[in-house]
């Protein structure tokens, strides 16, 4: 079983589309979608939840009033102003527990909070993982990590010899959880200024944790120019062009209608993302 996490270094790049199309093309896969604080690929393919599980990312300090002796050391430490008239106000407690840590009577605990959920979904393509964080939460790289778990047991259990992962934009935490063990990242990109600052910095990440990269440009023809500069650009942190798709506003039709572009039609993006998926040669 092998693991291939598309990324983009930043959000709007074509990323869950080329995911999607790829969820088409793979056989035995199971897919997951790493963009726990705002996920879509489930958008595209209509899932049926089986079951949904909750997640527990953070930890919230309660206050035992019958044992508190109102001695006030605990709003002395709070680094966050979350104590105050030595009550917890919760939406200002981080979880870090100093609070507890200092109490000369054992009066404060740290309690487990439920800040998201993680669901496994059936689609016509395969079985999708998925999760929500709590609007605010944090700690959404460990819910990555639970994310990637799941669809990976789940591919245990089914003999599948593929996972995809829709990964998380940008270069955080949620990318780092996306890409430690991978055994290789797609970067899907587009030719802009802002497309080749991002996809450096997210090479470096997948360097850093010894992921193979290739490069895809999304959109490659509004600049030519550009996309061979990314390209030179990927080639300078070892990563492999292995695909460039044209802009083609059938992808934004089939987008509309919750179907991946390589069902919907046969056109250029299509050609071209079915080209990308023979090149990365992981099946």
């Amino acid at each position: 079983m092998k693991e291939l996490v598309v990324i983009s270094g930043k959000g709007g790049t074509g990323k869950t589309t080329v995911v999607g199309s790829f969820a088409v093309l793979a056989r035995d896969k199971v897919l997951a979608d790493a963009d726990v604080d705002a996920p879509n690929l489930h958008l595209l393919l209509s899932p049926s939840v089986v079951r949904n599980e909750e997640y527990q990312g953070a930890k919230l300090a309660l206050t035992d009033e019958d044992r508190c002796t109102l001695c006030g050391r605990c709003q002395e430490v709070c680094a966050f102003g979350a104590i105050e008239d030595l009550r917890v106000i919760a939406r200002r407690c981080e979880g870090c527990g100093t609070c507890a840590l200092v109490c000369p009577v054992q009066a404060i605990t740290m309690q487990e909070q439920v800040t998201g959920r993680v669901f496994v979904s059936d689609t016509r393509y395969g079985p999708l993982v998925y999760a929500r964080l709590s609007p605010g939460a944090e700690a959404s790289g460990r819910l990555v990590t639970q994310v990637r778990r799941t669809a990976q047991a789940i591919a245990a259990e089914q003999q599948a010899s593929i996972v995809l992962v829709d990964g998380s934009p940008g270069i955080g935490c949620p990318v780092i959880a996306s890409l430690t063990g991978a055994d290789a990242a797609l970067v899907v990109t587009e030719p802009t200024p802002s497309g080749l600052h991002d996809l450096t910095r997210v090479l470096q990440v997948a360097a850093h944790f010894r992921v193979p990269a290739g490069v895809c440009v999304n959109k490659w023809d509004i600049n030519e120019e550009m996309a061979i500069t990314i390209e030179d650009a990927g080639r300078r942190f070892g990563a492999t062009p292995v695909g460039r798709v044209p802009f083609d506003e059938s992808v934004v039709e089939a987008v509309a209608k919750g179907v991946p572009v390589v069902e919907f039609s046969d056109g250029l993006a299509a050609r071209a993302i079915r080209e990308l998926w023979r090149n990365l040669s992981v099946q």
